[in-house]
C-alpha cells in the first residue's frame, strides 16, 4: 500500500482553532478532516474546499458542509506549504459575516509579526 504523499501540512497558530474544534460534533469533525486530508494531498485544490478571501490577501477559508451545516476555517500559507490555521465559526448566512474575516485578518496579522519576531 502506497503511504500518501503530502503536499502540505498543518498548523494551528495559538488556540483559536483548537477552540472553534471542540464545538464542533463528532460527524462534523471527521468531514473536516477529510478535507484537511484533501488539502494536504491534491496539487489543485477545488474552490469547493479552499477559498481565497476576497478582501484579505493572503487570507483563505476552508469549506466545510456536514448534515446541512456549514462551517468555515480561516488560514493561511506560509513558506509555499505550511497551512496556518486560525479561528473557525459556523455559517448561519449567504456571506461570511466582516466581524468573523476582521478577526481573521487580526490574527494572521498577529501571526506574521510574531514570526517576525
Amino acid at each position: 500500500m502506497d503511504k500518501k504523499e503530502y503536499i502540505r501540512q498543518f498548523v494551528a497558530y495559538k488556540s483559536y482553532f483548537k477552540d472553534f474544534k471542540k464545538t464542533l460534533p463528532q460527524h462534523a469533525l471527521k468531514k473536516m478532516y477529510q478535507i484537511f486530508l484533501y488539502i494536504m494531498t491534491l496539487e489543485g485544490i477545488p474552490s469547493k474546499y479552499l477559498k481565497s478571501i476576497s478582501s484579505v490577501a493572503g487570507l483563505y477559508e476552508i469549506r466545510i458542509e456536514d448534515e446541512g451545516n456549514i462551517y468555515r476555517v480561516f488560514c493561511c500559507f506560509d513558506e509555499g506549504n505550511l497551512v496556518i490555521l486560525f479561528s473557525g465559526f459556523q455559517k448561519k448566512t449567504q456571506k461570511t459575516p466582516q466581524g468573523e474575516i476582521e478577526k481573521a485578518k487580526r490574527i494572521m496579522n498577529e501571526y506574521f509579526e510574531e514570526k517576525k519576531g
